[in-house]
């Protein structure tokens, strides 16, 4: 067999292995962090853009998970997001190098075209509702992660109570609320690589 055959060959393999790795998940976990919570922590990776004081829930990601375990990540090489995507996607991913790194780490697990992934993200945004009390507090607010769940439940009927999970920091307050979907975005119970905060009571800082 030639060099060239040889080549050709891996190359197929390792496109192969590649698909089957992206495909290789049991549903998508859509993260919603709130940005009062991560700019509020010290080692935080801050961006003007996300940290204005304005933002409460902003996509952090749209996340390929087991059912028992961490989903796949990096699933082969990543060229950039075109800039169109990018400009449809600051509506919900506050930063372009988050954007980047979104479709780098996760989106290439889905086997979807950068397009077609971020439309999917955009849908199951679209798709939940944060209640009011939530979505924009004007004071600092202490709810255990039990209350926040139910609350999001309430606020989204069609989804079953455990597609809700609260993440927290080391210091309490929120980090994340995490909804579970289908691979054809219809609710499911989040299963237990979502992860669970064990403090007994959550801190919301407010909003300007």
């Amino acid at each position: 067999m030639g060099m060239n055959r040889c080549a050709a060959l891996l190359i197929g393999l390792l496109a192969a292995a590649a698909v089957a790795s992206a495909q290789d998940f049991s549903y998508y976990l859509l993260s919603l962090s709130y940005a009062p919570g991560f700019c509020d922590q010290p080692n935080a990776h801050k961006n003007a853009r996300e940290c204005d004081g304005n933002n409460g829930f902003v996509v952090h990601g749209l996340w390929p998970q087991g059912d028992s375990g961490r989903g796949p990540e990096g699933c082969g090489a990543a060229r950039p997001v075109s800039g169109d995507i990018v400009r449809q996607m600051l509506n919900y991913i506050p930063t372009e190098s988050l954007i980047q790194h979104e479709w780098a780490t996760h989106g290439t697990c889905s086997g979807l075209s950068p397009a077609d992934y971020f439309a999917l993200v955009r849908k199951a945004r679209d798709a939940v509702k944060i209640p009011g009390d939530l979505s924009r507090p004007q004071r600092e607010i202490d709810l255990s992660p039990a209350q926040i769940e139910s609350e999001m439940a309430a606020a989204n009927p069609s989804f079953p109570r455990a597609a809700f999970r609260v993440a927290c920091y080391r210091n309490n307050e929120l980090q994340e609320i995490r909804i579970c979907f289908n691979k054809d975005l219809s609710p499911r119970d989040c299963g237990g690589s979502a992860g669970q905060c064990r403090a007994s009571a959550v801190i919301l800082k407010p909003i300007r």
